[in-house]
């Protein structure tokens, strides 16, 4: 965050009419940088940046090479993977925090952007946790039952999500002796496990 204390916004969008979309939408609100290209993307994005909202397919670099290079430098953003190709396996290994699909609503970014903000003062193994979470999520709203009950990865990830549950409990215990918040907090977690599993049934059932 900078000196003006609005949260900074990095949009990582290849077209300018959708880029211009989303600086419209969110001017006002946030202090907001843009970057056409991967490599744009990499020199504009610091500790500064709270919220990067990355396009998935560019030319050149792609989104999730940009994702990885942001990971790998240790930059500590939330990352919401913005794309039209819908989601296959290989993002249980991305580390994204929410997958948007495109065209998004102007509701529905800016929900986006204050659920990220809002989990940027959590524990990083509760960060860690709904990030895993939001990958099944992206897969459960588009592969069926059947095809997720086949997948190795699918399977592997359901067991990081335990894993890291436990280790999300685990800090909030360690953090905080009030358990009213511990609850509310674990409250939270189910719903937005609950919320993915509808998206997954919903999507099952329009595919009947």
């Amino acid at each position: 965050m900078t000196e003006t204390d609005a949260p900074v916004v990095l949009i990582v969008e290849d077209e300018p009419d959708v880029a211009e979309t989303y600086q419209i939408w969110l001017q006002g609100s946030y202090d907001v940088r843009t970057a056409e290209t991967g490599d744009a993307a990499l020199a504009a994005v610091d500790d500064d940046v709270d919220v990067v909202l990355l396009d998935r397919m560019m030319p050149g670099m792609s989104g999730a090479d940009v994702l990885s290079a942001i990971r790998s430098r240790g930059i500590d953003t939330r990352v919401a993977m913005v794309s039209a190709v819908d989601p296959d396996f290989d993002v249980v290994e991305m580390g994204f925090d929410e997958y948007v699909t495109k065209p998004p609503t102007r509701d529905g970014l800016l929900e986006t952007i204050e659920t990220l903000l809002d989990r940027a003062e959590q524990s990083e193994a509760l960060q860690e946790y709904y990030s895993l979470v939001a990958r099944r999520s992206a897969l459960e709203t588009e592969k069926t039952e059947a095809k997720l009950e086949d997948s190795e990865e699918y399977a592997r990830l359901n067991e990081r999500i335990d894993a890291q549950r436990e280790e999300a409990d685990e800090t909030l215990g360690d953090m905080e002796s009030d358990l009213e918040f511990v609850s509310a907090v674990r409250e939270l977690s189910e719903l937005t496990e609950d919320a993915a599993g509808e998206e997954g049934a919903d999507q099952l059932g329009d595919e009947e």
